[in-house]
């Protein structure tokens, strides 16, 4: 935003004319331009394998591109209220989380979700 004072005298004029000017809008682009495949056979899962025995919940399937899943690792995580990572294609938040987990996804408009395992 431009401050008033700074104006030059064929600004000024511009904005006090009552002749209707066609300034440039503004246009606000959603973006929908995600890879997340919400068609994908995700799969959730309570892991201790290699943790010393601490629980972790991995989500896998889901097929996308690494930044696209680190978006959606970090908006569960803080719906969870809990850390986690991004790897080799898989969401791993700590703690057992798989029901809240799998909310979460059915809202986020992933169709085929199941929990597998333990």
């Amino acid at each position: 935003m431009s401050d008033n004072k700074n104006l030059n005298w064929e600004q000024f004029k511009l904005l006090a004319s009552d002749d209707p000017i066609e300034l440039p809008q503004e246009i606000e682009i959603e973006n929908t331009d995600s890879s997340l495949d919400k068609n994908s056979r995700v799969r959730v899962f309570l892991d201790r394998k290699r943790r010393g025995g601490k629980k972790v919940t991995l989500i896998t399937g889901i097929n996308s591109n690494e930044e696209d899943l680190k978006e959606l690792g970090k908006s569960i995580k803080s719906k969870c209220g809990v850390g986690g990572a991004v790897k080799d294609g898989e969401i791993m938040i700590q703690g057992d989380h798989c029901t809240k987990i799998m909310e979460i996804l059915k809202k986020e408009g992933f169709r085929d979700v199941k929990r597998s395992g333990g």
